[in-house]
């Protein structure tokens, strides 16, 4: 290659670095340049992962300056401390958070009426409903105690008030709605001034957010810039999405199930391993649903009463009435085991059904080979000479010997003298000598 090739080649790789080098810089420009906003995805019942996303969500928002933070509600509510983590971290974001009831057919019922009514801006979908913020409390007994309902329920309306009020909402309808229970439909709800605006889908909602005026915490006003705002989706990672489903209510009280029937598996059959290891497994991840729960601590004690007399019926067969028992303690046990948070925080009734029958079947079959052993008669020891046919060799006067498969053994009659060749049966054996009686009249013995 010349000289002057090898200069030009040299000159055209130098434009092209140039040329990429501008490309990289304007489109960071441009990217700097345009607003966008962050959307959150809230999907099932409020608990303290979901609480962990939203305020990841936030903070991310206000970190990388958003024009705003959208969240897409869709939940029949859940933890009270949960719901107000999501509401504290909301009401002193740095960039407004929009709460979004969507998609239609969605809901905000519970704790997500306080989530709703505590945003910079709240809208519905089309089809939507919004309400059912009445407090539900069980207390540690699983009796409700009057003084205390009271109390939480002062508390909630108080709370609620505030929210909405410092909001411009209707407060008189969100104490209804914990006091009464009432909900209303996204019309009723835009009508009474309980949200500000009824949108069809994301895209009808940031344009009619284009120069919406929001008030923040310290007073301040700003203007949403949405013309050409990019949408940018924030999701749960493995690990929430992991956690957040094992901190269901149900699939909890199922991990609970597994992890007893394998332990028990183990139990009653040493060696298996591999049911022990999945017991443990679901045990632990259990435990740590249960943690994040409202667990009822009666609806645990009864729940592990019922599996302690399971075990007990199995090693001392009390003729079902520890079985029967465990059942009944089981199913209180299950339907008491969470409290507060309404029917989203509870085990379904079909689920509790489900695993008494599976509960009942396996422990069934248990002490139903418990007992078959029991019953079995003993073919090992000196307990297998018991009942066994004999020859007398010599007369037994009433000492004398039989024969026994092949055997000689030293016999003691308990019958009076025997001749030699009369068929006895062993009655007990004391070390090496058996003791006899005639066989009389139809008497059933083996002759094995």
């Amino acid at each position: 290659m010349s000289m002057f090739a090898r200069a030009l080649t040299l000159k055209i790789l130098r434009i092209i670095m140039l040329v990429s080098i501008a490309a990289i810089a304007a489109t960071t420009i441009v990217q700097a340049a345009t607003p966008f906003v962050y959307v959150l995805t809230v999907k099932g019942t409020v608990n303290p992962v979901l609480a962990d996303y939203v305020t990841r969500g936030i903070t991310r928002a206000e970190q990388d300056k958003a024009e705003a933070c959208i969240i897409c509600l869709d939940t029949p509510g859940g933890l009270d401390t949960s719901m107000r983590d999501i509401v504290q971290e909301m009401t002193n974001a740095t960039v407004p958070v929009i709460v979004y009831v969507s998609p239609s057919g969605a809901r905000a019922a519970s704790a997500g009426v306080f989530i709703t009514l505590a945003s910079h801006v709240a809208a519905m979908a089309p089809n939507t409903n919004i309400g059912a913020a009445h407090p539900v409390s069980i207390g540690a007994t699983g009796t409700t105690d009057t003084t205390e309902d009271e109390k939480v329920l002062n508390d909630a309306v108080a709370y609620i008030r505030s929210i909405a009020l410092s909001h411009g909402r209707n407060a008189d309808w969100a104490e209804q709605s914990v006091c009464q229970s009432v909900s209303v439909t996204e019309q009723d709800a835009l009508s009474m001034n309980i949200v500000d605006m009824v949108a069809p889908d994301l895209s009808s909602l940031i344009a009619k957010l284009n120069n919406y005026e929001v008030t923040m915490l310290d007073g301040s006003k700003i203007t949403l810039h949405m013309s050409g705002i990019a949408v940018k989706y924030i999701d749960m990672n493995w690990a929430e999405k992991f956690l957040y489903i094992i901190a269901d209510p149900n699939l909890a009280y199922i991990l609970l199930s597994i992890a007893a029937l394998g332990i028990f598996a183990e139990i009653f059959n040493p060696g298996l391993i591999f049911p022990g290891i999945i017991g443990v497994i679901c045990g632990i991840l259990a435990f740590y649903a249960l943690g994040m729960l409202p667990v009822n601590l009666t609806g645990v004690l009864l729940v592990i009463v019922a599996f302690g007399l399971f075990i007990a019926e199995a090693l001392t067969p009390g003729f079902g009435l520890l079985f029967g028992a465990g059942i009944i303690s089981l199913i209180i046990g299950s339907l008491v085991l969470f409290k507060g948070g309404g029917a989203a925080m509870h085990v379904s009734p079909v689920l509790i059904a489900i695993v008494v029958i599976i509960f009942g079947g396996f422990f069934g079959f248990v002490v139903e080979r418990v007992v078959r052993i029991h019953r079995k008669r003993a073919t090992t020891g000196k307990e297998e000479l018991i009942g066994k046919v004999v020859v007398a060799r010599t007369p037994l006067t009433p000492e004398g010997q039989v024969i026994f498969r092949g055997e000689r053994w030293e016999a003691v009659s308990e019958t009076g003298n025997i001749e030699a060749g009369e068929t006895v049966v062993i009655t007990k054996l004391d070390g090496l000598t058996l003791y006899v009686k005639k066989v009389e009249g139809k008497e059933e013995v083996s002759r094995k």
